[in-house]
């Protein structure tokens, strides 16, 4: 199965991340490098570069942009999806992720644990509509799409 083999996240105009933003990139980068599957579905009968790929990740006019590459560096692959479908999910995204970086300080287990469902909940929801606008484009199983997701609200952070 295909997969990412490398992955550059294009952030160098975005204001600096918080440490608990720079902490979700740094853990999504880690798992989506140790297990992701990443596959170019055939298109147009146009021949489809074989993986692993090295994926670019940008947010150009108000654009998420996925650049792909083969891993010599060949151009495999490049698209725009709309950040609309992503915005409320992304908004809730960060609330929950506050609460939860908050109630870790301070709460019960059961309040944190309560909170990290409901992260876990609108990460898959996220996670999902990714997925949708992969389609046609590119397939990603679910655990990709979750940690694809946190590098897109990285970078919305920042956009």
């Amino acid at each position: 199965m295909s997969h990412i083999a490398q992955i550059e996240l294009d952030d160098a105009n975005l204001p600096p991340p918080t440490p608990e933003i720079e902490q979700e990139r740094r853990v999504a980068m880690f798992d989506l490098m140790e297990e992701n599957s990443f596959e170019l579905p055939q298109r147009d009968e146009r021949e489809v570069p074989a993986g692993p790929y090295r994926l670019g990740l940008a947010i150009r006019d108000k654009r998420l942009v996925f650049d792909i590459a083969t891993e010599a560096g060949e151009p495999a692959a490049q698209f725009l999806l709309s950040l609309s479908p992503f915005r409320q999910v992304v908004r809730d995204y960060f609330q929950i992720c506050k609460s939860y970086f908050d109630a870790v300080k301070s709460a019960a287990p059961s309040q944190i644990e309560t909170i990290d469902m409901a992260r876990r909940g609108i990460h898959n929801e996220g996670a999902r509509i990714l997925q949708e606008r992969l389609e046609g484009k590119a397939v990603v199983d679910t655990d990709t799409a979750r940690r694809l997701f946190t590098l897109i609200c990285v970078l919305h952070y920042g956009g």
